[in-house]
């Protein structure tokens, strides 16, 4: 009897799972080679043409094919694992290291723009004052305060005292040094000042980074030349004359955003800064004290400008960029300090009537400038006497004695406020009189809040 065919064994569980293993591992074999060959760890076996060392015999070339340009295909890298490629997993280690250096140079910096508490002393190792004790001692010229114009020039009888006016009316840039040479600060200027003595002419600066620069504008360089020099060109003369002498003292970290000087202290200059403090520098001994600042240094609110009344030495005014206004009397802690939200945006700048201080006019980024009364306070805002809506951001509003107001803005245009005074608001009422006159909780329409005056520019100021 012939035999039959032997039937197949039928494959045990354990072999199944076996054959199961070895695709899987080709599988991955498979991809771990396609994936190195992309990213050119993988070089290719000899190819099929080369047997024992020996190459196969060349073909006749045809006629080379057409070239078709093709769109280059960007190529982006793909996940691939360290551990199945059998690379190191090193970089996490030094991206630990990235990243702890990156928030130690944050903090660094943090440090850097956080304000500075406590008194800080700028005197020199011979106790020099920061500006001349005939600029403290001399009488201050009151701000805002015009002494002739061009009419009195016109009718002066005196002949050096008409000769005097008419040098003033002409006076020009100061050219005893090429503008270069004229470093006020080390950074680019935010803030400029006058101090308000009658003596000398004392410019301060302050820059981006709270260094206050302070220089004599009325000092000359020594032109003096040697003999033997005498016939040298002018250009010579120019590069052996001495760089103007100017003082740099850096009282805040941050930007100097303002500076206000009273004419009962000439001797102290208040300087406002986005550090979120305000401070006196008192020139003749060279301190400056924090006279105000939020109670932790933590805190951030930065001031965008300070003023004060003429008729008060101890009342600091002053905005800051969360849009909030504030009055502190120096003789307060700062936990005294009465704060008013007046925008909900910055307010950029802002400044007091010089005669009726109780009006405030403030510039804000929300396009307004807005005139308020300090005299009354309800819900915790002073009285909102007018406001006027700009095209785009307003960044000053500066007060004249007159009562008027000049405004500055992203519109290219200077406008000049009168708010109605001496003239009808409507068509047949009667002109609005001075603003000495307005009783506390007065309120102006949109007509009289109008500017009288348009300039127009192209400064971007």
């Amino acid at each position: 009897m012939a035999r039959g065919r032997q039937q197949p064994a039928e494959q045990s569980d354990f072999e199944k799972q076996r054959l199961a293993n070895i695709a899987e591992r080709d599988a991955l074999l498979k991809k771990l080679t396609q994936e190195a060959q992309q990213a050119g760890l993988y070089s290719k076996p000899p190819s099929a043409g080369t047997q024992h060392g020996q190459k196969r015999a060349s073909k006749p070339k045809g006629p080379p094919a057409k070239r078709v340009k093709k769109e280059p295909v960007e190529v982006l890298p793909r996940r691939t694992s360290s551990r199945l490629a059998g690379l190191q997993a090193d970089s996490e280690v030094a991206k630990h290291k990235a990243e702890v250096e990156y928030e130690q140079q944050k903090e660094v910096e943090r440090q850097k723009r956080q304000r500075v508490t406590g008194d800080l002393n700028f005197a020199a190792a011979d106790g020099a004052s920061l500006i001349g004790t005939d600029v403290i001692l001399k009488g201050v010229a009151k701000p805002y305060e015009r002494t002739f114009d061009e009419q009195d020039i016109r009718e002066t009888t005196d002949k050096d005292l008409k000769a005097l006016r008419e040098r003033m009316s002409g006076l020009g840039l100061w050219d005893q040094w090429e503008p270069n040479r004229i470093k006020i600060t080390p950074e680019r200027i935010y803030s400029m000042a006058f101090h308000p003595t009658t003596s000398k002419p004392i410019v301060f600066a302050g820059d981006k980074f709270g260094s206050l620069g302070i220089v004599d504008a009325s000092q000359r360089p020594d032109t003096a030349v040697k003999e033997e020099d005498a016939g040298d060109e002018d250009e010579d003369e120019e590069e052996t004359r001495p760089d103007p002498q100017i003082t740099h003292i850096k009282p805040h970290t941050r930007t100097i955003t303002a500076m206000h000087s009273h004419p009962s202290k000439p001797q102290t200059l208040y300087t406002s800064s986005y550090d979120s403090s305000i401070r006196a520098t008192d020139l003749s001994k060279s301190v400056a004290v924090e006279v105000y600042g939020p109670s932790s240094r933590e805190d951030d609110e930065p001031i965008s400008g300070v003023d004060m009344s003429a008729t008060d030495p101890h009342t600091l005014y002053f905005t800051t960029l969360n849009g909030a206004f504030g009055r502190h009397d120096t003789r307060q802690p700062p936990s005294a300090c009465e704060l008013f939200q007046l925008s909900e945006k910055k307010i950029g700048g802002f400044s007091l009537h010089p005669l009726l201080p109780h009006y405030v006019a403030t510039a804000s980024l929300d396009r307004y400038m807005r005139l308020w009364d300090l005299r009354k306070i309800t819900k915790k805002l002073p009285t909102l006497v007018g406001e006027h809506e700009s095209r785009l951001s307003v960044s000053h509003a500066a007060f004249n004695t007159a009562g008027q107001v000049a405004t500055t803005s992203y519109d290219d245009t200077i406008k000049i406020h009168s708010f109605g005074v001496g003239k009808h608001a409507k068509k047949g009422t009667q002109a609005l009189e001075s603003m000495s006159s307005w009783a506390a909780g007065f309120h102006l329409d949109e007509e009289a809040m109008k500017p009288e005056v348009v300039v127009r520019h192209n400064n971007q100021t």
